[in-house]
Parts: structure tokens; C-alpha cells; sequence
């Protein structure tokens, strides 16, 4: 039944938890226990069959909602509802869940669409499946072990376009509901703080602070090997060492995934060596260092180029070695752009995804990147997770970029004194 309602400021009659989960009303008996908002779900099949675009449920008594862009559903299981003493019919009921759900709703979307602004009707049901302007809604579609929600097209085969978000989570008598009410100020920033797992900061850290030490060794090796070789080789070589930098790292990841999975002749060596690479820490790594690898060659190439060959070719004369030309020379006359080439490549590798995601996979504290957590974070509705991992972001590269203007401008200043 729809039912002419009111998204009202309802935050002065909820009192909403710490953890965003819960919220009791004022005046109604019945509080929402496990809420959690699901901005994306998905369209892929289930068990071999194909339910339609779906997201998990929170149970065989849990509430679900489907927000549409026509319209607004709310289900309850009717022994629920027996349970709690309540009834669907009565408006008072439905204005008290609808101004619990949307004061969660306010707290949980952060830049998503509200469901306060969605001026279309809200149908309050106990029915398990209804259908709607061609489309189908479940709200108890149980594929194996897991109960779904799910919106179908009738025709279509891609129904994602039938709904925006779902809102799940369970109706507790509100005597049974005890918790402390979200902080303010310093003390929800301290609160939140204690929540956050900072694995990912740490593997972050530690899988970039390993790849950058290969890239550096690594990027100095190959740019110096490509200027000495001739003009006949230099252009294919220079091609294959900067080809990952314009590729989609999803394509990186794939490729890597294909030369070491179980179905090359790599792939099969290491496994008969008992070497697993594929999923792991180490393929994290690898990912960092192919898709950072670019940024230090090229800038490095670019620096022992730009140097004075005549004065390269009057150390020659005198009996130097290539050896010693290179580590008492061209690395002491290029190092600014060295120095700057290694944080860059630290900083490409550090926001590295799809390469990541694709050949290491999403372990928590295992292969779980800060840019991985926060599209994760994100997909499952924890909105304050991946906004906090998004500023930690933001605040690195400031750093990384401050490091490399300040020390330029060191530089600068030295050379410029040098001369004087």
C-alpha cells in the first residue's frame, strides 16, 4: 500500500548510535538494530541462476528497503511485526520507521542520493515479492545459504537500472536496545579514530616501501642501459619499459595474472618450486613496482640525457671507467631528478588499484591497499571509512609533493650559490 508520508526533520525525535547501526525514536516502541545502507549491488548470477540486480539481506527477520527512482519500498515480515505487536496499517507505524530510516539514511549516505529527497510514493509491505512498473521486487530470495534482495526487469537482462540503493537491518523493541549515543566534535573524531582498522595504511606503507627499492634500483639500471645502446634498439626498448605507464592497470593486472598463474610455463615452474605468487603480498608488490617502474625510468632517462656528454666523454679520457663515470658523475649531476623520479614512482605505486586488485586480490592486511579499502569501504556503505582513507590520501600526496617542490628549491638554491 503507498502511503502519503512526510521525510520531515525527524533528527530531533531519533537518537542515532556511535557506530551508525542503530536508532530508536522518541516515541515508538520499536528501534532499528544492524542497519547498514548498500549504495551498489550486483548483477552477476547466484548459485547458476540469475535473480536479477540483488544485495544481501539482513536476514530471514530483517526489514529491507528498495529505493527507486519511481518509488519507495519497505518491507516487514509479517511474523515480525506479530512479534512486536505492530501493524502495517497504521500510519503513526509507518511515519516512525520511515523517520528512523531516513535519519540513518542522512547519517550513512555521505554524497549519496537521500532518501528524503526522493519525492515518490513509499509502499509499506509484508509480501515477499511485488511487482512494479515492469519491475519485480524480492525482499526474501534465498539462493543456497543467503537470502537476497533483488529487482528484476521483466524483458531486460540487465535490471540495475530498476533501483539506486537498499537499506537493510532488523526491528528490536527498543528496551532491548542499549547504546552509546553518537559523540560530537573532538570526541566523535577520537570515537571514530578507535574504530578504524589502519591495516591498510601499513600494507600500504610496507608493500610501497619494498617495490620502491626495485624501482629505484631497477629504473637507474634501465635508464642507463638505454642511452648506451644504439638508436637501433633504443626505441624498443623505450617502448617496453614505458608501455605500463599508458596502459589501464586493469590490463597490467591481467597480463601479470596470465604470465604467472598456473596455466603458463612460469606459473607451473614456480608451483612445481612450491612458489606461490598469484593472490599473495608478493603480487602486491609486483604490481607496485610495474606500474611505478615508468615514472623512474623515464625521469631518470631524461636526466642522464640532458647531461653535458663532452665533460662525460673528458672523464673517459683520463682513464675512467664506465663504473666509476657512472656512480662519481652521472649519478651526483642528476640526482635532483633522481630524488624526484623516486617519489613520484612512490607515490604512482602507493595509489595503485586495478593492477593491485586484479593480481593480488582484496586480503585484508595481506593485499589491501588504502585505494582498495576505500572502494570497498565505499561498496559496502561504510561512507566515514572511505572518506577518513580518502584525506589520508590526499594528506600523503600533499607531502609528496611539498618534499619535491622544497627540495627543487634546495637545489636550486645550492646551484645557484655554487655559480655565484
Amino acid at each position: 500500500m503507498a502511503s502519503a508520508l512526510t521525510f520531515g526533520d525527524s533528527s530531533s525525535h531519533v537518537n542515532v548510535s556511535r557506530d551508525l547501526d542503530t536508532a530508536v525514536h522518541d516515541t515508538f516502541a520499536v528501534g532499528v538494530s544492524e542497519f547498514a545502507r548498500q549504495n551498489k549491488g550486483t548483477e552477476k548470477n547466484v548459485d547458476g541462476s540469475s535473480i536479477g540486480y540483488h544485495w544481501p539481506s539482513a536476514g530471514a527477520n530483517g526489514f529491507s528497503l528498495i529505493a527507486t527512482k519511481s518509488a519507495i519500498f519497505v518491507y516487514v515480515p509479517q511474523s515480525v511485526l506479530d512479534t512486536l505487536h505492530l501493524s502495517l496499517n497504521d500510519t503513526s507505524v509507518q511515519q516512525a520507521l520511515l523517520d528512523l530510516l531516513s535519519t540513518l539514511d542522512a547519517e550513512t549516505a555521505h554524497g549519496g542520493q537521500l532518501l528524503s529527497s526522493l519525492h515518490v510514493p513509499v509502499f509499506f509491505t509484508t509480501a515477499s515479492e511485488l511487482a512494479y512498473e515492469n519491475y519485480t521486487y524480492s525482499f526474501a530470495k534465498k539462493q543456497g545459504d543467503t537470502i537476497y534482495l533483488a529487482c528484476k526487469h521483466a524483458s531486460k537482462a540487465e535490471s540495475a537500472d530498476g533501483a539506486l540503493f537498499s537499506e537493510v537491518g532488523v526491528l528490536t523493541p527498543k528496551s532491548d536496545i542499549a547504546f552509546a549515543e553518537k559523540p560530537s566534535g573532538i570526541a566523535a573524531l577520537g570515537a571514530f579514530l578507535q574504530t578504524v582498522d589502519f591495516d591498510p595504511l601499513w600494507v600500504s606503507l610496507r608493500t610501497t616501501g619494498v617495490a620502491i627499492i626495485f624501482i629505484f634500483l631497477i629504473g637507474l639500471i634501465t635508464a642507463w642501459a638505454t642511452i648506451r645502446v644504439s638508436s637501433k634498439w633504443k626505441g624498443l626498448l623505450d617502448t617496453i619499459f614505458t608501455i605500463p605507464m599508458v596502459l589501464p592497470p586493469t590490463v597490467c593486472g591481467f597480463l601479470l595474472l596470465l604470465l604467472f598463474g598456473d596455466t603458463t610455463s612460469v606459473g607451473r615452474w614456480l608451483a612445481a618450486q612450491g612458489i606461490e605468487i598469484v593472490f599473495t603480498w608478493q603480487a602486491a608488490v609486483i604490481s607496485c613496482v610495474v606500474v611505478g617502474f615508468p615514472m623512474m625510468y623515464r625521469t631518470v632517462r631524461g636526466a642522464f640525457e640532458n647531461l653535458d656528454a663532452s665533460m662525460l666523454d673528458a672523464a673517459r679520457t683520463l682513464g675512467w671507467s664506465e663504473r666509476r663515470v657512472f656512480l662519481r658523475l652521472m649519478l651526483p649531476l642528476a640526482w635532483p631528478s633522481i630524488a624526484a623520479g623516486t617519489v613520484l614512482a612512490f607515490a604512482r605505486a602507493m595509489g595503485e588499484f586495478g593492477c593491485t586488485l586484479f593480481f593480488a586480490g582484496n586480503y585484508a592486511g595481506i593485499t589491501q591497499t588504502i585505494p582498495i579499502a576505500i572502494y570497498f569501504d565505499w561498496m559496502s556503505g561504510k561512507t566515514d571509512e572511505a572518506m577518513f582513507w580518502v584525506i589520508v590520501v590526499i594528506l600523503i600526496s600533499f607531502l609528496v609533493i611539498f618534499i619535491i617542490n622544497a627540495y627543487s628549491a634546495r637545489t636550486q638554491r645550492y646551484r645557484k650559490t655554487a655559480g655565484d
